[in-house]
């Protein structure tokens, strides 16, 4: 009996063949904007949570007034026997990688000039094979654990403003954690861009010996966590907070402050745009119905006389107007589908965002959970406009539907 009306809705929609294809048409763009502006949001949240874990560590383990507070010294917060810590740490079975990390500031200069340096003391044999190629490297090698003397690598920006280029000689000066003057001679190794240039200004990369020397001291700031699977983050985060009370386990996400901000930019703007496109389609399909509603007044009404309920000519219509919102979804996910394939296949790159110097390639993420929530609630809107359009003819009195005109 269901299958006789769905044959019944199907064979009524093909009576205005045009009028339906423009329907089912702009059903179909509509679908495939949302679903195409959705997946470019979810690829940008998946490589902006990439980024951010791989910078920081899916978790972060420090003081906790490393997170809450702000040093008077260098390293006032910082984490003594980090390598006894990480020998525990690494026990975990979950734990891929535990890196250490030296936040520092201060001066560096080539003698004639000096300049205000953000400085990163790492492991670089561990930095760089766990995180992958993050640096694009300009000139030089990158830093190697066990140097004869104390080398670093400076941002692209930084060695220009410096006129230092790898091999040449360079003083850095900062506050030890007592909160006396050093300095240290080091060599420059490498010479390399974030991508970001405000970033490559400031950006020194050391070795952690290099920067503990610096600062006269064996602390490093925090411990940075790798994990097998980001999926793995928060159980993970549980059982060390769990382990360790006395310090702080905190998330990538919880250090990601411009992955936090872009998220809540984009689900407003994408938010609004998925609502704008329901809307129109609703309103063409309502459009749609309602001519072809006025159109068989007379024969809704004649369906009446012969006994027809009201009930199943608001199944009938209702499914007519299923019919036109699911082949247009339908169809705009097939169109989806393709055009994020296509640029799987064909990169495309996009322009730099603002405050970056390097684009990114665009890509559109095929999530079927969204696929599906897009088809059925536009099957869903396009349900109830057309039962919403049709309750009144089909309640009419049978005399006045057989008079219109």
């Amino acid at each position: 009996m269901n299958f006789m009306w769905l044959k019944f809705a199907l064979l009524n929609t093909l009576r205005n063949r045009r009028r339906s294809l423009v329907t089912v048409s702009i059903a179909a763009l509509g679908t495939a904007g949302i679903l195409l502006a959705g997946g470019f949001a979810l690829f940008t949240y998946e490589a902006l949570a990439e980024a951010a874990a791989r910078d920081s560590g899916h978790l972060v383990m420090g003081q906790p007034e490393q997170f809450s507070k702000d040093e008077e010294t260098p390293l006032q917060h910082g984490l003594e026997n980090a390598d006894a810590l990480r020998t525990q740490l690494l026990a975990d079975p979950a734990v891929r990688a535990v890196l250490p990390r030296v936040e520092f500031s201060g001066l560096i200069s080539n003698g004639d000039k000096s300049v205000v340096m953000i400085g990163l003391g790492v492991e670089p044999d561990s930095e760089f094979s766990v995180k992958g190629p993050f640096l694009t490297i300009k000139s030089g090698e990158v830093l190697a654990s066990g140097a004869k003397e104390p080398e670093v690598m400076l941002g692209e920006a930084l060695a220009r403003n410096l006129k230092a280029t790898p091999g040449s000689s360079l003083t850095l000066l900062a506050s030890t954690t007592d909160g006396a003057l050093n300095a240290l001679d080091v060599r420059v190794k490498a010479v390399f861009a974030t991508g970001t240039p405000e970033i490559d200004k400031r950006l020194v990369y050391a070795d952690i010996a290099t920067a503990q020397k610096l600062l006269n001291t064996k602390k490093v700031s925090r411990l940075g966590i790798f994990l097998a699977r980001m999926e793995q983050t928060l159980p993970t985060q549980a059982r060390l907070a769990s382990a360790y009370p006395k310090l702080t386990v905190q998330t990538w996400e919880d250090q990601a402050f411009f992955y936090k901000s872009v998220r809540d930019l984009y689900n407003r703007i994408f938010g609004a745009l998925g609502i704008i496109i329901g809307v129109i389609v609703v309103f063409v399909v309502t459009n749609a119905m309602s001519m072809a509603i006025i159109e068989r007044t007379r024969e809704i009404g004649t369906l009446r006389a012969l006994g027809t309920l009201p009930g199943q000519l608001l199944r009938t219509l209702s499914l007519e107007g299923m019919v036109l919102g699911g082949v247009g979804a339908l169809a705009g996910s097939l169109i989806a589908l393709a055009v994020s394939v296509f640029l799987y296949i064909v990169p495309v790159e996009m322009p730099p965002p603002p405050g970056r110097s390097v684009g990114y390639p665009l890509n559109i993420s095929i999530d079927p959970l969204m696929y599906l929530v897009t088809i059925t609630t536009m099957i869903a809107l396009t349900m109830a406009a057309s039962a919403w359009v049709a309750r009144r003819t089909v309640h009419m009195a049978v005399v006045d539907a057989l008079a219109h005109t």
